[in-house]
């Protein structure tokens, strides 16, 4: 926070805020926006709460400049955050913008994409070393092949973003940010093992494509189309993590012949993989005929869904990882 105090009603809330110098931070031609979360027996509407931050902030500033900045809630100059937490107010600038999550190489997704940070999030869970090879046959837009190119290659996430919230600020370093981009440029690694990612739709492959073409890691990602039970691959040993269909609009009857299809192939193909199967349909996944290995509970937005290891090896479990 850069501005801590205590306020039990609206009133002290505004005074408070007012008695900032505004001007410090919000010019006359930046525009702004406040958000508000509130924890607070003295605050029950966080908006209202916001709503009187913003307030204060404007007179602030029109009885020091004449003027008032402008209110822009979809893409502000300045975002301000209040916490209230009981009596105890905290003011912060927001120094992302768009949420993080939003990579910003997305050309499109298909009609369910993965969350980006869920997909990041889920390859970490899995442990995967990144030295081994990774595969994804029922890819869809690409998310969790493009997140595991990004990890397996050290490639920071957002590294050609254009922009963060950080950059409006009066005391941004342009230098400063440069030299901290070119290290982290100049720290990524060549990831020595393959990147697969299959889909049985060649519109799904085609937009997993433009994606890893933004992302500028195409070369990174070998791309096919295929039926799942028909993916090829001369791999001995790796790592699969997907995200299989799910839909409700599929029968169950249907949903549990295509999880025993699945885990049959898994079976016959993918011997010495580390397997993950991420799914909502828990009645689904019992049909997959695997015995788990690690059972987690993720939320896939507003979905609890399973997040279930299987361990397909040939041999000893130390050579999982095992290069081709």
């Amino acid at each position: 926070p850069f501005y801590s105090f205590k306020a039990q009603n609206p009133d002290q809330l505004y005074k408070k805020v007012k008695e900032y110098n505004w001007e410090e931070l919000i010019q006359i031609d930046d525009t702004f926006a406040v958000d508000g979360v509130v924890n607070s027996e003295f605050f029950t509407h966080s908006k209202y709460a916001a709503l009187k931050v913003k307030d204060s902030i404007v007179d602030r500033i029109r009885e020091d400049k004449g003027k008032r900045p402008n209110i822009d809630i979809k893409n502000p100059t300045i975002r301000v955050n209040v916490h209230i937490e009981q009596n105890n107010c905290s003011l912060l600038l927001d120094s992302s913008g768009d949420s993080l999550h939003k990579r910003g190489y997305r050309v499109k997704g298909g009609e369910a994409p993965l969350n980006e940070v869920l997909a990041a999030g889920m390859i970490l869970l899995s442990e995967w070393d990144k030295n081994s090879n990774f595969v994804d046959p029922m890819c869809g837009s690409g998310t969790l092949a493009i997140e595991a190119a990004l990890l397996a290659n050290n490639i920071a996430p957002n590294i050609n973003r254009k922009h963060f919230g950080f950059m409006n600020w009066k005391d941004f370093d342009q230098n400063l940010f440069q030299n901290v981009k070119a290290k982290l440029i100049n720290e990524q690694i060549n990831f020595e093992y393959e990147i697969n990612a299959n889909d049985l739709s060649s519109k799904m492959i085609d937009i997993a494509k433009s994606n890893a073409i933004t992302c500028d890691i195409y070369n990174k990602i070998k791309f096919s189309v295929n039926d799942f039970k028909n993916f090829e691959h001369n791999l001995s040993s790796g790592i699969l993590i997907t995200n299989p269909p799910y839909d409700e609009r599929i029968k169950l009857d249907d949903i549990k012949t295509f999880y025993k299809e699945f885990g049959d192939t898994l079976k016959k193909n993918f011997t010495g993989f580390d397997v993950w199967i991420l799914s909502a349909n828990a009645e689904a996944l019992k049909s997959i005929g695997l015995r788990t290995s690690r059972r987690l509970h993720l939320y896939n937005g507003p979905l609890e869904s399973r997040f279930y290891n299987y361990q397909m090896y040939h041999g000893s479990k130390k050579n999982k990882y095992e290069k081709d």
